[in-house]
């Protein structure tokens, strides 16, 4: 049911953000408590703003309304997916070298399943990362088909 509904989501929400000239990020369908929540996340070279998100908000709700794909009562929330964002896609790791990424995998990497620090490269199949041991840096290879999720990271 959740899949069926974030794609359907996506269907009706990509028109939209390409003619704001915004970039789809992720969608959530899911329940909390005794709530659904459906969330779109959007962003943009320059970040987003609350009439952004707004403007995103009710123009996909007409369309929901119209199409009505889903059954029980839910919210509505479009943000932006916030200072760490997930890298959930290629093209996101492409555009994340440089930065600070926080990334888990499917199974141990020397030793590890979770790695932070500066993503060196991505060339489509594996992450290079630079991770700091105590005081010395150490360049990690993941296997791009090992990795469990990704999202940039603010380390202090």
């Amino acid at each position: 049911m959740s899949n069926k509904v974030t794609d359907i989501t996506e269907e009706l929400v990509s028109p939209i953000v390409d003619e704001l000239d915004l970039e789809l990020v992720d969608i959530e369908f899911k329940k909390e408590g005794k709530n659904w929540f459906l969330r779109v996340f959007i962003d943009s070279e320059n970040g987003v703003d609350i009439e952004d998100c707004g403007t995103v908000s009710e123009r996909l709700s007409e369309k929901l309304d119209e199409l009505d794909p889903i059954t029980q009562a839910y919210f509505l929330e479009v943000s932006s997916p916030g200072a760490e964002r997930p890298l959930k896609k290629e093209k996101d790791l492409y555009k994340a070298v440089g930065k600070n990424v926080h990334v888990t995998t499917y199974e141990p990497i020397e030793g590890e399943k979770a790695f932070e620090g500066k993503l060196i490269d991505f060339d489509g199949s594996d992450l290079k990362i630079e991770v700091k041991i105590k005081t010395r840096k150490k360049e990690i290879t993941i296997p791009y088909t090992k990795v469990a999720s990704a999202r940039l990271a603010i380390i202090f």
